[in-house]
């Protein structure tokens, strides 16, 4: 694997990670505790700012990629990052909430499949041209 797929894959899998820790953070609460628990809220909020910075590095440095893969909201995902990051203490946790609940989950299974997609480019034996 080149260096760039395989940078590719660790901006896909850090993706993955940050959001399966804010899955495990909020997965035993609900939102009350979440908006009243500042620990959480700022685990989730690190997180946030992770998988926006990896979205943007895929963005930025496999434009081509992103291309082939509209489904993942890359540029939402840095707006959130900005928002959260630069929001100081006017971030609205009601968004932040809705968007666990709602749009983490298909999120991830996104990023899984486009991950699973490259691995699965790179298994394939050469074939011949013509």
């Amino acid at each position: 694997m080149n260096e760039e797929k395989h940078r590719l894959r660790d901006y896909l899998a850090h993706i993955l990670e940050a959001i399966a820790r804010i899955l495990a953070y909020s997965a035993a609460i609900d939102k009350r505790a979440f908006l009243e628990s500042q620990i959480v809220q700022d685990a989730v909020i690190r997180n946030f700012e992770v998988i926006g910075e990896a979205s943007n590095s895929v963005q930025k440095r496999f434009p081509k990629f992103a291309a082939q893969h509209p489904e993942l909201p890359l540029a939402l995902a840095y707006q959130m990052r900005n928002a959260v990051a630069h929001g100081y203490f006017e971030v609205d946790l009601e968004i932040v909430w809705t968007t666990i609940q709602t749009d983490l989950p298909a999120f991830l299974i996104q990023v899984q499949q486009a991950l699973e997609s490259i691995t699965h480019a790179e298994s394939e034996p050469m074939r011949p041209a013509g």
